[in-house]
């Protein structure tokens, strides 16, 4: 069903719900009692204090929460600063064990994790920290009243797609199936956020995406939540890697991720709890 009713109200409560979970880590700096801040010693075995810069490559549908948590760690961290690459998971998987320096990666899936963990980049096990939903993002008003993952598969509808060996493509894929249906797309996109720019600039009417790229994008796009989506949900680990240029800090921003304020920011953007 579409969620045009709802789009409003949503929007408005989702960034309430972010900027509170931003003021709360930005209160950490003056609480020697915050909750971000003991699980950031924790995680390093030590209080001594954190700089220099954290490098976080992590998964495109990640950006808006992740920049979030990463404005908040700089100010509950003065003298740190927390720098993102986001993109197709593979990629940057693939970038990772060619040698590329980096502190922790957040993947969309573990399949993708593996790439990393196969070639023993990762320190221990990698731990999943929220999960993600696909849905379909139209036009503002859905002109074309998509309303299932069937309607997709119409004559003359221009849909996108992530590419196969992407978690979101991947996971399109599993659904399709689920559905038994057959999509031929107009092109494959590299990552989520490729593909949901597509529909926002009108090049197509359509696009798998994930939940959390159509709360993102606001009324840039219609959402289209469709029940095959439940077989598709895709799990996110994240780990720090070995050899991470500034690995006590990049503890502490993979504490910050899982602690409960972390969390808060990631539900209020779409994210299921793991």
């Amino acid at each position: 069903m579409t969620r045009s009713a709802r789009r409003t109200r949503r929007t408005l409560q989702v960034a309430g719900a972010g900027a509170a979970a931003l003021l709360a880590l930005s209160a950490c700096s003056s609480s020697d009692n915050s909750s971000a801040e003991p699980d950031s010693s924790a995680s390093t075995g030590s209080s001594k204090k954190l700089s220099g810069t954290v490098t976080v490559f992590a998964a495109a549908s990640l950006k808006e929460s992740f920049t979030t948590l990463g404005k908040g760690f700089e100010k509950t961290h003065p003298g740190t600063k927390v720098t993102f690459n986001f993109g197709g998971s593979d990629t940057l998987a693939a970038s990772i064990t060619g040698g590329a320096p980096a502190d922790v990666f957040a993947a969309a899936s573990p399949k993708t994790m593996a790439i990393v963990t196969d070639a023993k980049d990762a320190v221990g096990t990698p731990s999943t920290f929220v999960r993600n939903q696909l849905e379909i993002a139209t036009l503002p008003g859905n002109p074309d009243k998509v309303s299932s993952l069937k309607d997709l598969t119409k004559s003359g509808l221009k849909v996108v797609l992530c590419d196969r060996t992407v978690p979101c493509g991947a996971a399109a894929q599993k659904a399709l199936e689920a559905s038994r249906l057959e999509l031929t797309p107009v092109s494959y996109e590299q990552d989520v956020k490729s593909a949901l720019t597509k529909v926002e600039l009108k090049e197509a009417d359509a696009a798998v995406v994930y939940r959390t790229d159509v709360k993102a994008a606001g009324d840039r796009v219609e959402g289209v939540e469709f029940p095959e989506s439940t077989e598709a949900i895709n799990d996110y680990p994240i780990t720090l890697l070995k050899g991470a240029p500034n690995a006590d800090a990049a503890k502490a921003f993979i504490a910050l991720v899982q602690s409960a304020e972390g969390q808060k920011v990631l539900t209020a953007a779409g994210f299921l709890k793991p």
